[in-house]
């Protein structure tokens, strides 16, 4: 029987990053074969059946370039309004994350834009920085709420990003992140604005389907663990997912928490102790390391990257694509970033912008390698080894994006 594929690309490094294979479990001069969006066959160009080229009704020559799988970008805030360019430059004058929160900047300051800006407003916008993304290799983002902190702001921004993921070829993925920070108005009142997001948020966000996970800051500039872990536990109640922010600016448990309470990721942790990373492999917990916040917020203490790999703790990678500490939109930079200052390799580092982070949304069993019965979602780079896309700094080499079978 003779099969005729939806398209072939072929005679191309095939970093599959299928792991237990050789490095970036690679096919050289490979062929990828996609029959209705998903991958069907993946394996040297010179063993592809006789003819498949003649009878696929689309055909890519690689050229020798490299395919990777799509990229994964698994912590974004791409929704909001405003920008902090003016907070960049009080850091530099001294002035601490911490403090400018302290005295209403910070996420308050987008706080005050996005509630005040419309549904329409907003996803014009956020379609501006998920096409920079995209552009960028990108085929699967996580959008997170937590810049509007009232009912029907967060409501709003979370029927933006289910626009959005009905709009744009990506896969997409929302979490509601309304325990993000204490709103002006509860100042001094933090377990009352708990009651609110557990209350009545959230019910809100699960009655109208707006959201595949829940989020939450534990930090001492956000919520105590306490207060966090109420959260979780609404979660729990309602299905959802959750996931954490957690020791980026000190350590307040907040990883340990969210691990027991079985969290799908923590995020950040340059203030995790060595000690904790025994809990979050035993919780299955992936670490999601955000160096563009790091690198902007100039921080100087480093994730305890040795034991994640000692323990084998999951390691992806994300932008953290906010207007305050991670002004970011290109995942390839953070490749680079992850290698340089946080000492990954750029086989970790790749991996943690496809397999780990596709882990880190639960969707590893639908994208971020590239094998059969996956979605085939693909990056073709205009380079020919995988370790280019860590070493260059700046440009882009993305030559072309198939997202579920279909060319962007």
């Amino acid at each position: 029987m003779q099969i005729t594929w939806d398209s072939i690309w072929y005679n191309a490094n095939v970093a599959t990053m299928v792991p237990d294979t050789h490095a970036y479990g690679m096919v050289e001069n490979g062929a990828v074969c996609v029959q209705q969006g998903i991958v069907d066959r993946v394996g040297p160009t010179h063993s592809l059946p006789e003819g498949s080229l003649a009878r696929a009704k689309e055909i890519k020559d690689c050229s020798g370039r490299l395919v990777t799988p799509g990229l994964v970008d698994c912590h974004t805030h791409l929704i909001y309004a405003g920008n902090r360019a003016g907070e960049f430059e009080m850091r530099l004058k001294g002035a601490s994350y911490q403090d400018i929160a302290r005295a209403g900047g910070g996420v308050m300051s987008t706080v005050r834009a996005t509630r005040s800006a419309s549904e329409d407003q907003l996803f014009e916008q956020t379609l501006l920085r998920m096409n920079g993304l995209l552009d960028n290799g990108v085929t699967t983002v996580e959008i997170k709420s937590g810049y509007g902190l009232d009912t029907a702001s967060e409501i709003k921004m979370l029927r933006v990003a289910k626009r959005l993921a009905h709009s744009t070829p990506a896969n997409i993925t929302v979490t509601f992140l309304g325990a993000h920070a204490v709103p002006t108005e509860y100042n001094g009142r933090a377990d009352a604005y708990i009651d609110l997001v557990c209350e009545e948020m959230l019910p809100r966000v699960v009655e109208e389907g707006l959201a595949d996970a829940v989020d939450a800051f534990c930090e001492g500039i956000a919520f105590s663990p306490q207060q966090v872990e109420r959260v979780f536990v609404a979660a729990a109640e309602h299905g959802l997912e959750t996931k954490c922010h957690a020791e980026q600016l000190s350590h307040l448990g907040g990883a340990v928490l969210a691990a027991r309470h079985g969290a799908i990721s923590v995020d950040h942790l340059e203030y995790l102790h060595e000690r904790d990373v025994a809990v979050l492999a035993d919780a299955g917990t992936v670490a999601v390391l955000l160096p563009g916040a790091f690198y902007v917020l100039r921080e100087t203490r480093l994730p305890p990257i040795e034991a994640m790999r000692r323990h084998g703790v999951p390691m992806a990678i994300a932008t953290d694509s906010n207007p305050g500490s991670s002004p970011v939109l290109s995942l390839t930079l953070m490749l680079n970033m992850a290698c340089t200052l946080f000492g990954l390799t750029p086989e970790e580092a790749l991996a943690g912008a496809t397999r780990e982070g596709a882990r880190a949304l639960r969707m590893v069993d639908e994208t971020g390698t590239i094998e059969r019965g996956k979605w085939a979602d693909l990056a073709l780079w205009n380079v020919r080894e995988p370790s280019e896309l860590s070493y260059q700094v700046g440009g882009n080499p993305c030559q072309a994006v198939m997202h579920r079978g279909r060319l962007r």
